[in-house]
């Protein structure tokens, strides 16, 4: 992943740049003349206030309740919002240098001001179809939040985390996960933006090209139906195997490849064995991000097949 200065809060915490301009006064004065957005950790959140405490290299800062975060629509940020930062990276700007009675420099903070200047000047920038870094930050059954830049958040539903279904985003990822994404769709009037993950991860026929019928490999299983067993090959890869008893959703599995048909899209299986253990084989992009910034379209699906899965990015 690239560094950015507007990329997820956490990625420039410990970076030679951030370490650099909060190591000495002078550096923080400069920080404030040039509004540079840096990070630092928050340690504690008022109960009474709902300020939130933060280091900053050396130093100690406080970001006021009405500094936490930028919402677009007007509205108060909730407490939830506030007190899940605690043990957590956030990114502001130094609005001013302040002094406790005991002489010590104290830093006044704004990340409202740091995600305020990451719409303007990049989120807002962004259109349907480009790839960039993300970092999970909470999951639901529905869907993975993901930081985009600064602590902005965005939404990838289930569905759109990769062709391989899976029920629930907690079966691919773990919250700080930092990940690539493409951006789905954009509502400018709501500020709301949809993400998507599973267009980077290959078609079908690059998954495919790692097998071939006879082998015996890894799987896990995603789905358990009346008519059969989906098993996991790849991220975006899964094939079908018959029935067998005293199997279970999310175990892994041995299984033989009995046949693969491009022209129907189908991997047959035979389900050997299956375990508890756990296997990780994590999110296997198929594409450079670096040379890749972006796609207008994306068909999953090979050609000729009478079942179409694509993805066109519009707006």
């Amino acid at each position: 992943m690239t560094e950015c200065i507007y990329s997820p809060e956490g990625d420039r915490l410990k970076s030679t740049e951030n370490l650099h301009m909060t190591s000495d006064l002078r550096r923080i004065q400069r920080a404030i003349s040039e509004g540079s957005i840096i990070e630092g950790l928050v340690t504690k959140c008022d109960c009474d206030t709902m300020d939130l405490y933060v280091d900053v290299g050396p130093f100690k800062g406080v970001i006021p309740r009405d500094e936490v975060l930028f919402c677009r629509n007007g509205e108060e940020p909730k407490d939830i919002a506030i007190i899940t930062r605690v043990g957590k990276a956030a990114a502001f700007k130094i609005l001013a240098v302040d002094y406790c009675t005991d002489g010590e420099p104290f830093l006044i903070l704004s990340r409202k001001a740091a995600q305020e200047e990451c719409y303007s000047a990049y989120i807002d920038r962004l259109r349907p179809g480009d790839i960039i870094p993300a970092t999970v930050t909470h999951m639901e059954s529905f869907g993975a939040f993901l930081d985009i830049g600064c602590g902005i958040v965005s939404l990838m539903t289930v569905d759109s985390i990769s062709v391989s279904r899976i029920s629930h985003p907690r079966d691919r990822f773990k919250c700080g996960d930092s990940i690539l994404c493409v951006v789905k769709s954009i509502d400018r009037e709501s500020g709301r933006i949809y993400m998507s993950s599973r267009e980077l991860l290959g078609t079908w026929e690059e998954n495919v090209a790692e097998f071939r019928q006879g082998q015996t490999v890894t799987g896990v299983v995603r789905s358990i139906e009346e008519y059969g067993i989906f098993v996991e090959l790849t991220p975006n890869l899964a094939g079908l195997a018959e029935r067998k008893d005293g199997v279970e959703i999310g175990e892994v599995c041995a299984v033989y490849i009995k046949s693969i048909i491009p022209e129907r899209m189908k991997i047959k299986l035979v389900l050997i064995d299956s375990t508890k253990s756990t296997y990780e084989r994590g999110l296997d992009y198929r594409i450079d991000a670096v040379k890749t910034r972006h796609i207008d379209s994306w068909q999953y699906s090979p050609q000729g097949c009478s079942k179409v899965i694509e993805t066109v990015f519009e707006g």
